[in-house]
C-alpha cells in the first residue's frame, strides 16, 4: 500500500487487536510493522496473530514487517504477608534471598546476581522508580537499604538497578525458547530487552542464525554508555524511553533520544522511538497536545519509526491511535521546516562505491524532475544507504527475497516490492519502471533513478546508476543489451 509519508508506524498487537478485522483496520489506518510482545500471550496466540498478518499481506499485496519483542529477564521482589507495605522515607529496608513473606522491614529479592554486583551507595528503584532505595551495606545474599523515596510496595513489583552492570544475560530461558519459536514462525525482527553490552546482541545473533534481524532496545544507562559498540553489532535500535526514564533522570531522556537517533541515521540502521507516545489514547479517542508534539519531535529528528504499545494492544481506541500517528507524520513531513531539519542533519562519512552511488542518486533525483529512486537490493543494504540520504523523492526497494522486503518495512521512506530474479540490467530497469507506474509513483512520461549491483544477486555490490524513462519502449530503444 502506497503511504503518503516516509516515517513508519509500528503497532503492538494485544487483546484489543487480535482479530483479522482489527489488524486489517490497523494496517489500512497506517501500521507498517506489527509488534508481537512476547511478555504477553502463549505461543499459540502469537502464532494466530502471525498468521493473520501474513493473510492480510497476501490480501493487500503489500509487504508487512513483523517484530517479536523478547521479554528479557524480569527483576521483581517477592510477596508480602499483607500483599503490600508502606515504606517511610528515612527508614531501613532489607532485601535478601529469604523466601519468607515480606513485611515493613524486609522482602525477598530472588536474584543473587543483583547482590553480587551491588556496592554501598548504589540505588535500587522499585515500581517504575516510585520507590527509591539507597544501599548502605550489602553482601552476597542481602542489601541493607535506606528508603530515600517512600511509598506503597506490593507483591512482585519490578526492580531497576541503574548504577551497575548486572552479571545477567539479556536472554532468559523463556527468551531462548521464545526466540527459537518466533524464528521458526518467520518473524522479520527480534527486539532484545535488557541489553547492557554488545555481547548480549552477539549471543542472540548466534541463536537467530540469520533468520531474523536484531533490534537492540536501549533502556539501561549501561547501554547508553556503550551505545556505539551495541549499534555496531545490531541491525536496528529501539529507544525504549520507559525504562530509560526510570533509571535516568527524566530530563536526560530527550537529549539521549536525539543523540541516538542521529547516530543510527549516520550508521544507516533503522531506529524506533517508543513508549508512551500517545499514552492518553489508551482511554481517550483524542491525544493530548503534548503527546502529539512528542510524536512530531521524533519525526523531525529523522527517526525511522514511531511505535504504539498499550495504545494499540490494550487500549479502547487502537485504530484511532494508529490513524493519529499517520496524520501527525503526514502533516509534519509536509512542513518545509521538516525538510530543512532533515537535510541540515545529514552528516555522512561516505567511504565506499555504494555510498557514492546512493548519494549521487539523491543529488540527481533532487536536481532533475525525478519521481522515485528504485534500488535493487539482495540484503537490503542499498535500500538502507539510500534511506540514510533522506531523499525528497520516494524510495522503491526491489528484492527477490521476501525476507529482505519485509525487514525493510521498518526503514524510513522505503517502499518494498518483491521481484523475480533478474540477470540483466536492462530488465531490471524495465522492472523498476513497471513497479513505479503500477504503484502510482510515476507515469509513462516520467523519469526514475535506478541503482543496482552488477553482477546481479550478489550482496554488497552496488556499482551502477541509471536515469531511466518509465516508458518501456524508450528503454528498449535506447539501452544496450
Amino acid at each position: 500500500m502506497k503511504r503518503t509519508r516516509n516515517v513508519k508506524v509500528v503497532a503492538t498487537l494485544g487483546p484489543a487487536s487480535d482479530t483479522h478485522e482489527t489488524i486489517s483496520a490497523l494496517f489500512h489506518a497506517g501500521a507498517d510493522v506489527f509488534r508481537l510482545n512476547m511478555s504477553h500471550g502463549s505461543h499459540d496466540e502469537i502464532r494466530i496473530k502471525h498468521q493473520i498478518i501474513r493473510q492480510i499481506e497476501e490480501e493487500t499485496g503489500s509487504t508487512i514487517g513483523i517484530l517479536a519483542d523478547l521479554q528479557g529477564p524480569k527483576l521483581r521482589v517477592g510477596v508480602f504477608s499483607g500483599d503490600s507495605e508502606l515504606l517511610v522515607e528515612g527508614a531501613s529496608f532489607r532485601l535478601d534471598l529469604d523466601e519468607a513473606e515480606g513485611n515493613a522491614r524486609r522482602v525477598c529479592l530472588p536474584h543473587p546476581e543483583i547482590f553480587q554486583a551491588l556496592e554501598p551507595g548504589a540505588s535500587l528503584l522499585v515500581n517504575d522508580g516510585k520507590i527509591r532505595l539507597k544501599v548502605k551495606e550489602c553482601g552476597p545474599d542481602f542489601a541493607e537499604c535506606e528508603v530515600m523515596i517512600g511509598g506503597v510496595i506490593s507483591n512482585r513489583k519490578g526492580v531497576n538497578v541503574p548504577d551497575v552492570v548486572l552479571p545477567l544475560a539479556a536472554l532468559s530461558e523463556k527468551d531462548r525458547a521464545d526466540l527459537e519459536f518466533v524464528c521458526e514462525l518467520g518473524v522479520d525482527w527480534l527486539a532484545l530487552s535488557f541489553v547492557q553490552r554488545p555481547e548480549d546482541v552477539t549471543e542472540a545473533r548466534d541463536l537467530a542464525k540469520g533468520r531474523a534481524a536484531l533490534l537492540s532496545k536501549i533502556e539501561k544507562p549501561s547501554a547508553v554508555d556503550r551505545f556505539e559498540d551495541i549499534l555496531a553489532v545490531s541491525d536496528g535500535i529501539m529507544v525504549a524511553r520507559g525504562d530509560l526514564g526510570v533509571e535516568l533522570p527524566v530530563q536526560n531522556v530527550p537529549p539521549i533520544q536525539k543523540r541516538l537517533v542521529r547516530k543510527c541515521r549516520a550508521a544507516a540502521k533503522p531506529v524506533i522511538v517508543a513508549t508512551q507516545m500517545l499514552e492518553s489514547m489508551i482511554e481517550s479517542p483524542i491525544p493530548t497536545r503534548a503527546e502529539v508534539s512528542d510524536v512530531a519531535t521524533a519525526i523531525y529528528e529523522g527517526a525511522d519509526a514511531v511505535m504504539l504499545s498499550a495504545e494499540s494492544a490494550a487500549g479502547a481506541y487502537p485504530i484511532e491511535a494508529v490513524r493519529t500517528m499517520d496524520n501527525v507524520a503526514t502533516e509534519v513531513e509536509q512542513d518545509p521546516t521538516y525538510t530543512q531539519i532533515i537535510e541540515s542533519s545529514r552528516k555522512v562519512d561516505r567511504m565506499t562505491v555504494a555510498d557514492g552511488i546512493v548519494a549521487a542518486a539523491r543529488e540527481i533525483a533532487e536536481t532533475a524532475n525525478i519521481k522515485a529512486i528504485c534500488c535493487f537490493t539482495q540484503s537490503g543494504t542499498t535500500a538502507l544507504l539510500t534511506a540514510r540520504e533522506r531523499p525528497r523523492v520516494p524510495i522503491i526497494a526491489l528484492s527477490p527475497l521476501v525476507k529482505t522486503a519485509r525487514r525493510l518495512a521498518l526503514t524510513w521512506g522505503v517502499n518494498c516490492v518483491q521481484t523475480g530474479t533478474l540477470e540483466r540490467f536492462k530488465m531490471a530497469v524495465v522492472s523498476a519502471a513497471r513497479v513505479a507506474r503500477d504503484e502510482g509513483y510515476a507515469g509513462p512520461e516520467d523519469m526514475i533513478v535506478v541503482t543496482a549491483g552488477v553482477p546481479f544477486n550478489v550482496e554488497g555490490s552496488t556499482n551502477i546508476l541509471r536515469v531511466a524513462p518509465c516508458d518501456e519502449r524508450l528503454i528498449f530503444n535506447t539501452d544496450p543489451e
